[in-house]
């Protein structure tokens, strides 16, 4: 993926750590909201084979628009939240975004 967008809590560790060396005050928790939205990015991006499709979070949802401002999906946690998926198996996290993606994009 991106070695700027974690993707287990080592990663959100070192994250969490380089940025509070430069003086930023952040959580594990914020350093995980931002990098499942980025992830999904990435893999959107990768099965479009470019940026069509912007993600935004809203609530402890990630709405999906296309190039025209449309909403053309939803995707929820499969447990309790986002945070809590990532932080109990971040790899199955991936995997489950990975199969909202193949359906998002395998409609078009």
């Amino acid at each position: 993926m991106s070695e700027y967008i974690p993707e287990n809590m080592e990663e959100v560790a070192v994250q969490v750590a380089k940025r509070q060396v430069h003086g930023e005050k952040v959580t594990p928790e914020e350093v995980i909201e931002q990098a499942v939205p980025d992830i999904l990015q990435v893999l959107l991006d990768d099965a479009l084979e470019g940026r069509y499709d912007e993600v935004k979070r809203d609530g402890d949802q990630l709405i999906v628009t296309d190039a025209m401002g449309a909403q053309v999906g939803t995707i929820a946690p499969k447990g309790k939240s986002f945070v809590d998926d990532f932080k109990e198996d971040s790899d199955a996290l991936i995997d489950y975004l990975e199969s909202q993606v193949a359906k998002l994009v395998g409609g078009r």
